[in-house]
């Protein structure tokens, strides 16, 4: 598996400290009820205090969950996931309950040290663990001999290297039919098609979704390009693209690209399909060279495929139209 996709080793020595402190806050609530009360200004009636060592009972298994997440914090997420719900309905109830005059102010400082300081690390971890699921069971677990380029083929049954034996092709690396950003690529792709065939270029499209789908391509005029289905990430791998960050699938740049190309420009805002974490990319290759390549920063990035191909293909001898 690539590192990356691995549990930095700062994850486990925070959930074993997450559990300690759990344990140590949920024994001492259940042992020391009262003075636990009193120290937080809270009236310590009998009720109070079976109702505040039972609180400290849950504390104390969330505790040993994180113990048990501590020794891979990705597989184990859902524990976790559980943690951090707990960690974000604890301050609403406290502030619901102090502007109810039902709690003093100075209970806050329990919903500090066992809840909010929590909150960042544990939605790291989250994110972290979302990005290992797409990892798994694709490319990026695979052993670095794999080797597409001589067993992954188009849907007519031929092979990039064939193509690209016969003429320069732009392979159009694609993120899933569900992104708004990949019907744009694929409405540019259409318009600038001509005049990239028309310099001596091919086009072969590369696709995780897992069957070929020519009622997407088709909708385009594009279904009669070559296209690789690649599910597993593999050529997407072999050709230098990974997963997307946070950043780069999510960031506010991404967002307001996305709204005004799905509702201003018409593309719509889709369910994610396949690997929705893997970004795309366009190369130009030509007997089994990449003569250049352009990797997307952002899942939001519009390149312009036909400067890209002219760009390239005039230094190394290739006619190109103007």
């Amino acid at each position: 598996m690539n590192p990356s996709s691995q549990p930095p080793t700062w994850t486990k020595y925070l959930l074993l400290t997450a559990g300690a402190y759990n344990l140590v806050w949920g024994t001492s609530a259940i042992l020391f009820p009262a003075a636990m009360l009193a120290w937080l200004q809270v009236d310590a009636g009998s009720s109070a205090q079976v109702f505040w060592q039972c609180i400290g009972m849950l504390v104390a298994v969330y505790g040993c969950g994180y113990l048990i997440a501590s020794w891979d914090a990705y597989r184990h997420w859902p524990l976790i996931f559980v943690g951090l719900l707990g960690k974000l309905l604890g301050p609403i109830g406290y502030l619901i309950a102090y502007s109810g005059g039902s709690l003093p102010a100075t209970f806050g400082w329990t919903i500090l040290t066992s809840d909010l300081l929590w909150w960042a690390p544990f939605v790291v971890i989250l994110w972290g663990a979302v990005r290992y699921q797409h990892a798994i069971g694709s490319a990026y677990e695979m052993p670095e001999a794999d080797d597409p380029l001589r067993e992954l083929k188009t849907n007519a049954g031929r092979r990039l290297d064939e193509l690209a034996n016969q003429k320069p092709q732009l392979v159009v690396f694609l993120r899933h039919a569900g992104c708004t950003f990949c019907r744009e690529a694929a409405k540019d792709l259409s318009a600038q098609r001509s005049e990239i065939e028309a310099a001596g270029c091919g086009i072969v499209l590369v696709h995780v979704g897992k069957e070929d789908d020519p009622n997407f391509f088709a909708k385009y005029g594009l279904e009669d390009l070559p296209r690789i289905s690649d599910p597993g990430c593999r050529l997407y791998r072999q050709f230098g693209l990974d997963l997307g960050s946070f950043s780069q699938l999510f960031g506010a740049k991404v967002w307001l690209r996305g709204i005004m190309a799905g509702i201003v420009g018409g593309h719509g805002i889709g369910f994610p399909r396949a690997n929705s974490f893997q970004m795309p990319g366009i190369y130009l290759y030509h007997c089994g060279q990449i003569l250049d390549g352009y990797q997307h920063e952002r899942a939001s990035d519009r390149p312009v495929y036909l400067d890209f191909v002219r760009r390239n293909l005039a230094p190394v001898g290739v006619a190109v139209a103007k």
